[in-house]
């Protein structure tokens, strides 16, 4: 028999949902861990993660049995979750593309603007502080950074093709 029958079937599926488990398992996980270690304060951010993942966990567990036991009604409601969740990736993707940079800029410049937690989490992780450029009244330990990055930024390599950009 060639591969794609039924038992090729079963087990590509039972696999793919295996690695769903295993996927939703490391969301929850990592999620629970940046919690624990005060890597995020935010705890809508952390909830959001154990969300999507418990929310994966339980359709990977609805398509594994559905494939082991070849449950018809299992794998149709299977079915139509990942083509609902398909619908909205495609369309969220399809609206992010339709941004242009300056729009982007403005969203991002507004929600760095509504959460100073937020705003101390990134500043910490990344070493740097405020969204485009140093706040007067505050305070920041990685000013000479900031100027390095931004000035490596606008540099052109040398080595590249001259009519190449910028």
């Amino acid at each position: 028999m060639v591969c794609g029958g039924f038992v090729c079937s079963k087990n590509a599926l039972s696999a793919l949902n295996i690695l769903y488990v295993l996927v939703s398992l490391l969301l929850i996980g990592a999620a629970a861990w940046s919690k624990w270690f005060d890597l995020v304060s935010s705890i809508r951010v952390v909830a959001g993660v154990i969300g999507v993942g418990i929310f994966l966990l339980l359709v990977a567990f609805v398509g594994l049995c559905g494939a082991l036991k070849h449950h018809q009604v299992l794998l149709f409601f299977y079915m139509i979750v990942l083509f609902t969740v398909f619908i909205m990736q495609f369309s969220v993707s399809c609206a992010c593309l339709a941004l242009n940079k300056e729009q982007q800029n403005n969203l991002l410049e507004i929600g760095w603007n509504k959460s100073e937690a937020t705003q101390r989490d990134v500043e910490k992780t990344l070493n740097c502080c405020g969204f485009t450029s140093v706040p007067a009244n505050g305070s920041c330990a990685a000013i000479l950074g900031v100027w390095l990055a931004h000035r490596f930024r606008n540099l052109k390599d040398p080595r590249s093709n001259p009519g190449a950009f910028l």
